[in-house]
């Protein structure tokens, strides 16, 4: 079954450009477009897109609100990929904390554009994890947001998921950390499922977050 992606940005040349880059790909689909997150909800009920490839800057909603809404309203929700111009942005780490999966620069090339379509989808590795660190040290209340320390505190890792967390926050993949960890990768599942388990995150990037914003993980 091909990836399916809806498109939400309020210039439409921005949207014609995402849709030929994807639909050249035999994997992927676009099966939908708006310009405005207020558009989204009824979109992704009707739709039931994989992903929600989504402008961070709209004139009506944002793709902050949006993407809490989405989260707040809409039962299974897809993965949400906040699309920007600028990668060093407050706007973008907010959404990530709303909730977003990851994030696509607009000058980002089509090989950049495909592989985060199919990362965000596929949910096994934290796209960009340098940016997203980036982030996190310049706009995260970074060991300093009681809620996330509490959260973590309540959570009572064990020191091997501990271990798994700080390399999810590398940005390493299941197989990957298996490999570092030299355990099987059906063992990493287990171990990343339980992490966002006790942290109540949705997904790696959520788990992330709360590692940065908690001081679990330093950003540095």
């Amino acid at each position: 079954m091909p990836v399916t992606v809806l498109l939400v940005d309020d210039e439409p040349l921005v949207r014609a450009g995402l849709r030929a880059v994807l639909e050249a790909q035999p994997d992927i689909e676009v099966v939908g477009e708006a310009a405005d997150g207020a558009a989204v909800i009824p979109l992704v009920r009707q739709l039931r897109p994989d992903v929600v490839a989504m402008d961070v800057r709209m004139p009506l909603m944002d793709g902050i609100e949006a993407t809490r809404a989405v989260l707040r309203t809409v039962t299974d929700p897809p993965k949400i990929l906040v699309v920007t111009t600028f990668e060093n942005d407050e706007y973008v780490y907010e959404a990530l904390r709303a909730g977003a999966d990851g994030f696509l620069l607009k000058r980002a090339r089509p090989a950049e554009i495909v592989h985060a379509v199919r990362l965000v989808a596929e949910g096994e590795s934290l796209l960009f994890p340098a940016s997203v660190r980036q982030l996190a040290a310049e706009y995260g209340e970074t060991g300093g947001n009681p809620a996330a320390r509490a959260v973590m505190d309540r959570a009572a890792l064990t020191e091997r998921e501990a271990d798994v967390l700080r390399l999810m926050a590398r940005g390493m993949s299941n197989a990957e950390i298996a490999a570092r960890l030299v355990v099987g990768t059906e063992t990493v599942k287990s171990h990343v499922s339980s992490v966002l388990t006790k942290l109540g995150a949705r997904d790696r990037t959520q788990a992330v977050i709360a590692a940065y914003e908690s001081g679990f993980v330093a950003p540095g």
